[in-house]
């Protein structure tokens, strides 16, 4: 072919190219459908992966000491979970908002591990002057709490709140001036068998660190369009009881 036809139609060839595919690509790219797609395939992991280490300043992130009564009146420590994998949550009896969200989702997680003998669940009340041992059992009973390593526990108020704010970094504190008088983040920590806080990765390769206990599992969404991480929670749950 005559070498003035070939440039032609490579020139022609590349017009169309340039026309049709390359506003595309830029579509894809600022719309962040290349990175996104890529990140999902390397992240798939969210569901399959082994559950990332929380760290802080670099090192692994382990549960503080604690040492509280529990409903039963009997003392607790977090030496008592070793070996278990275990629910973290901060909640109190008379909580009017998403407490009871919170324990009727952990009632779930709980009735989805039946004879899991290495499965536990901690939870903490923030009103401790309130929530005496007889009150948590009154509470106990309600929600029909009956895994026996799912201890409620009671205390020396600023331990409580030093192992929420500090421990844990779940926001807790007393607030007169909203609904039931204290505020407090609607969060779950998940805790291997060795105390280490872990937790899945998003998708973009980050741990997110926590899971929201204030979404009913059922309802699958909040008015925010926030979805429930309960069902996530369960299969993380079942990843670390297999490690």
């Amino acid at each position: 072919m005559n070498k003035k036809y070939t440039y032609v139609w490579v020139s022609l060839i590349v017009l169309i190219f340039g026309i049709i595919v390359v506003p595309r690509i830029v579509d894809t790219v600022s719309s962040g459908s290349i990175v996104e797609n890529d990140r999902l395939n390397n992240s798939n992991a969210t569901s399959s992966q082994k559950l990332a280490y929380i760290l802080l300043d670099g090192k692994r992130r382990k549960v503080p000491s604690f040492e509280f009564i529990n409903q039963d009146s009997v003392l607790v420590s977090d030496k008592d979970y070793l070996g278990k994998v275990y629910v973290v949550d901060f909640f109190f009896t008379r909580c009017p908002s998403i407490c009871p969200v919170m324990t009727t989702n952990l009632v779930s997680v709980q009735n989805h591990f039946i004879g899991e003998k290495d499965f536990a669940i901690a939870s903490f009340s923030i009103t401790p002057d309130f929530d005496t041992p007889a009150v948590l059992r009154v509470y106990v009973e309600k929600y029909e709490v009956n895994n026996e390593n799912w201890n409620l526990m009671t205390g020396d108020h600023d331990s409580i709140y030093q192992l929420a704010n500090a421990g844990f970094n779940i926001f807790a504190a007393e607030m007169p001036d909203v609904p039931g008088g204290f505020e407090h983040s609607g969060l779950f920590a998940l805790v291997d068998k060795d105390g280490y806080l872990r937790s899945r990765i998003d998708e973009f390769g980050n741990p997110i660190v926590y899971y929201r206990g204030a979404i009913l599992e059922e309802k699958g969404a909040n008015d925010q369009g926030e979805t429930e991480e309960i069902g996530i929670l369960k299969e993380d749950i079942k990843k670390l009881l297999e490690e």
